[in-house]
Order: structure tokens, then sequence, then C-alpha cells
């Protein structure tokens, strides 16, 4: 930036004489200016955190989430119930969302989708086509930066295990195609550890469903 000073004396005297010699002689004083180039950096903000700290805070926190098992313990509850067969019930707790809730629970409950309901799907599918399309969609898709690994998978079952990028939290998330005809798919999302996970499991859920709707998949309702 260009900066102007007015510099006080010495300055430059102009001076007029007039014909008469005994007039006293009018002078006016002309500052002298002066400008100067700053010397602040440009384009480097005060604020502005250096990418090797950036590295290093990443390392500090993985390392904290390493010593306090912050990716928490498995529940022994995950799994298809046996009466009556479901996916388990959220915990009291706001960080799971499950279609086995009570569609009162504004909370915690998530409709199961069909996977022969949309309007993509042209030729209804097989529950082995529709189970690869599933693993396929969870694979490719990472909310939230959550990196997926299926741990566990069946004929009618999926668990997948969503690892966060920094202190490794860790959420399950379940998928079940219940027996019969009618093309459903049952799932539930749930975070190990904390009461609150700002909506990171249903938006989860939201973004597997919107690259499944791509394939012909829809929702039972909306939510």
């Amino acid at each position: 930036m260009m900066m102007a000073s007015i510099a006080s004396p010495p300055g430059i005297y102009r001076c007029h004489a007039g014909r008469n010699l005994n007039r006293a002689r009018s002078c006016s004083v002309v500052p002298r200016i002066s400008f100067c180039q700053s010397q602040q950096p440009e384009n480097k903000p005060k604020d502005q955190i250096p990418r090797r700290e950036i590295v290093l805070r990443s390392s500090e926190l993985a390392v904290i989430g390493a010593v306090f098992n912050l990716s928490g313990k498995k529940p022994d509850y995950l799994g298809v119930q046996k009466n009556p067969p479901a996916l388990a019930l959220c915990p009291a707790t706001k960080n799971c969302v499950s279609t086995s809730e009570n569609i009162a629970d504004l909370t915690h409950y998530a409709p199961p989708w069909n996977y022969n309901g949309g309007a993509n799907r042209k030729k209804p599918v097989s529950k082995d086509v529709a189970m690869e399309e599933l693993v396929q969609v969870i694979k490719s898709t990472k909310p939230d930066k959550f990196n997926p690994k299926v741990v566990e998978r069946k004929d009618d079952y999926v668990r997948v295990e969503y690892e966060s990028p920094i202190l490794g939290l860790v959420d399950d998330v379940e998928f079940w195609f219940p027996p019969g005809k009618n093309s459903i798919v049952e799932y539930r999302s749930a975070s190990r550890i904390g009461n609150f996970d700002f909506d990171i499991n249903r938006k989860r859920i939201k973004a597997l469903r919107l690259e499944l709707e791509k394939k012909g998949w829809a929702s039972e309702d909306s939510f």
C-alpha cells in the first residue's frame, strides 16, 4: 500500500518580491510530501496457520485418539435380533438412527429402503444384485470423510465400521435384507461413544440413499 506523509520543516520556501523594494516580501511554505512503500507482506494474513503446524496438530490428535481408545468397543448387541427379528434399537443418546425405532421417535427413527422401488429401476433385481449395489456404494461413498470398512457380510446382512480420519472415532452401520418379497432393506447407524453426533449418522444414511437412488433404490418414506 502506498502511504503519503507530510513532513514539516525543512520545507521548500517560495518568495515573491514586489516591484516596490520597500514592500515586505511575501513568503509561503510548501510542505514536502514524501511517499513510502509499506513493508507488510502481501497475501499473508496474520491469523493464517502454517501448513506444517496443521499437520502437527492433526498428528497430535491422532495420538490422543489412540491413547484414550476413542474408537470405543464394539457393542455386543449388534446383528439381527431374534425375538422379533430386527436390528437393535437405539440407546437414549442422540447419535443413532434405526429403522427399528417407532415412527413417532423423530430423533432415532429412519424409514427403510426398497431396492426395487425407485424410478430409475427399469427391471426388478434380485437380493444378491441389490447386495452388490449396496456394498459398491458403501465403498465409494465417504460422508464427512469417514473411512468405511466392511467387517462382516452374510447373504442378508452387512456390517460396516466408519472411522473418522483424525481421532479414530468409530460408528457401526448395519444393513439387513429381511426375508420376503418386498425388496426391503433395514439399517442402523450409531456412534460407539458420546451423546451427540451433530447428525453425522443421519447425514451418512442420506448420502448413501442418494447414491443408491441412482441405481433404482428408494426410501419407503421421507425424513
